[in-house]
């Protein structure tokens, strides 16, 4: 071809959607062996050092060294047999039947108060006394009554002598004979109401023998315990029926706990119950439900019930805060080990290992504690590894590498 003809079209203008095609392939090309080139080790250590920036950017993750992971135990999730409990509030009471109330059994005045609250008592101790003109009148029956028998009983002397001299029938030695067993039967009922009175048997053998009149009249306990109650003063006038002490015996308590209604189907006599005191450091003691009330309580709308548990060193006080821990049924249940929880914020939260030597703070809702184990509700699904052990040392060591 004639040079002069190559000349003439390369002059020519090419049509400016040829050049637009042209730079689209170039374009394209470029980015295809921009793709198939291999990364540079530069460029992988950037994209390393950035994916650490972002793991360490996160505040509950934390990687510890291998010399540290020896210490801390992983294990996955399993399902086990949980047993459900309700956690109720309750208190320490007097067993009621172990509690007597003691009052005046005359109208008189105060003269001696001889036990305070907290004293030790025994059966029959002399709590006070009372001065009281039905006292008085009292033991001047018993010396009437006293001397009526002793007549009565010679006149049934000379009734036997004249029977055998053939003087009387034996009518009349009956007729005596009865007006003895009255007569005696008077003096021994003047006798008991003297002593309801609150005289003392030696005052009583005082009164029969030489005749000598008791001055004031006993308030005397008849149940030996503590004094948990005084209404009396020095001075004052006591009627009968008033209640002047209160006496308990403290050897054994009752624990009350108020239970929801919802839950009141669920609690039956004879359950299983576990007692926590707060003011003893958490002691905890077992017993069984004893009593479940038939009403519900209109204010609380909760059902009481009760256990009794023995106090034999005294260190349970009536009034102190219990909580009841009530022992349902049992059920398979996804739990943690109680070691494996991590309170952060007022939440519970566990540390489940993300990789190897790489573990991340996760926030999970977990039931109350049974049997060394937290059931959980929402937050953990099986197989999930968890730290069982070391993670509060673990939650430590976050904070610690937060803070840096």
């Amino acid at each position: 071809m004639p040079s002069s003809y190559m000349t003439y079209l390369a002059q020519i203008p090419l049509p400016r959607w040829s050049i637009t095609v042209t730079t689209l392939a170039c374009v394209v090309m470029l980015a295809a062996c921009n793709k198939a080139a291999p990364s540079s080790p530069e460029s992988q250590a950037a994209a390393g050092a950035q994916t650490q920036t972002k793991a360490a950017s996160d505040p509950m993750q934390v990687e510890v060294k291998p010399a540290m992971a020896q210490g801390f135990k992983v294990k996955p999730l399993q399902t086990v047999d949980v047993t459900a409990m309700q956690e109720i509030s309750g208190r320490i009471d007097t067993n009621e039947r172990l509690v007597t109330r003691i009052g005046a059994a005359v109208t008189g005045r105060v003269t001696d108060v001889m036990a305070e609250v907290g004293d030790a008592v025994r059966s029959g101790q002399t709590l006070a006394r009372i001065a009281s003109p039905e006292l008085t009148s009292a033991q001047l029956g018993y010396l009437r009554a006293k001397s009526t028998a002793e007549l009565a009983e010679r006149a049934v002397e000379r009734a036997r002598q004249l029977i055998q001299a053939d003087v009387i029938g034996s009518a009349e030695l009956q007729r005596r004979e009865s007006e003895l067993s009255i007569a005696k039967a008077e003096m021994r009922a003047s006798a008991d109401q003297l002593r309801l009175m609150g005289i003392p048997a030696e005052g009583i053998a005082k009164l029969r023998d030489e005749g000598s009149l008791h001055p004031v009249a006993g308030v005397t306990a008849t149940l030996s315990g503590v004094v948990t109650e005084r209404k009396i003063s020095q001075g004052q006038v006591a009627q009968p029926g008033d209640q002047l002490f209160t006496v308990a015996d403290l050897s054994n308590v009752w624990v009350i706990g108020a239970l929801p209604e919802q839950a009141a189907r669920t609690v039956q006599l004879g359950q299983k119950i576990e007692v926590n005191v707060p003011a003893l450091d958490n002691r905890k003691l077992t017993g069984k439900v004893v009593f479940i009330s038939d009403t519900v309580s209109p204010e609380t709308r909760t059902v009481t019930i009760r256990t009794q548990v023995d106090n034999q060193k005294r260190d349970l006080k009536p009034q102190m805060l219990a909580t009841l821990r009530i022992a349902g049924h049992s059920s398979p249940q996804l739990a943690v080990p109680i070691g494996a929880v991590v309170r952060e914020n007022d939440k519970d939260h566990v540390y489940v290992q993300t990789q190897a030597l790489q573990y991340r703070l996760t926030a999970v809702d977990l039931g109350p504690a049974t049997d060394g184990v937290r059931p959980v509700i929402k937050g953990l699904a099986a197989g999930t590894p968890v730290v069982v052990e070391g993670a509060f040392h673990l939650n430590n060591e976050r904070k610690r590498a937060e803070l840096e």
